[in-house]
């Protein structure tokens, strides 16, 4: 394919890698030819790189298939999941899951990314809803302070929230940073 035809979620071969591209932006300057701008994502490493390609440059595409997975448990090699069309159990790696781990519950749905038969990377949404299952009581008018609190959530997580949350409160953490966003409610 053309590089001006990439679009935000393509999978491409840069350098015999799998790359995703995140962000691309057609540029055509005053002086000199078009090309194109794109910031692209290591499948199976996580990390980020910003690339040009000429305009009418040739990009080779990935096919990769998006499948609904199951988090079962977690083991000394990785996470299990469950393909839910196929019943089939395929073991990622740790190293490939990063801190996913840490905010996917047990029997949490989650959509991976799979490239000839092996999954590449696992798709997290931005924030999630866990539960506080210890933490330290609440101060009377500590709404006043901007103090923070730790507090084990479900997954066995750390973060810190507010002095009013209390154990047994679902809250919403973002996934990204580990922050504390809000109260959840159901």
């Amino acid at each position: 394919m053309k590089s001006q035809e990439l679009r935000n979620g393509m999978a491409i071969d840069v350098n015999g890698a799998a790359w995703m591209v995140v962000t691309y932006d057609h540029v055509k300057p005053g002086k000199g030819p078009a090309y194109t701008q794109v910031k692209l994502k290591n499948l199976i490493t996580g990390s980020h790189m910003e690339k040009r390609f000429r305009s009418g440059e040739t990009v080779e595409q990935l096919s990769l298939d998006r499948r609904e997975m199951e988090y079962l448990y977690s083991e000394s090699a990785g996470g299990v999941f469950m393909d839910l069309e196929t019943y089939d159990q395929i073991t990622v790696p740790k190293d490939m899951l990063g801190n996913t781990l840490n905010y996917i519950k047990a029997n949490g749905q989650v959509t991976a990314h799979v490239l000839k038969g092996q999954v590449i990377n696992i798709d997290m949404p931005v924030v999630v809803d866990l539960e506080v299952t210890d933490t330290t009581p609440g101060i009377k008018d500590a709404t006043k302070t901007n103090q923070l609190k730790e507090a084990t959530l479900e997954t066995g997580v750390k973060t810190r929230v507010p002095p009013f949350i209390k154990i047994g409160e679902l809250v919403r953490v973002n996934t990204e940073t580990g922050e504390y966003q809000c109260r959840a409610t159901e």
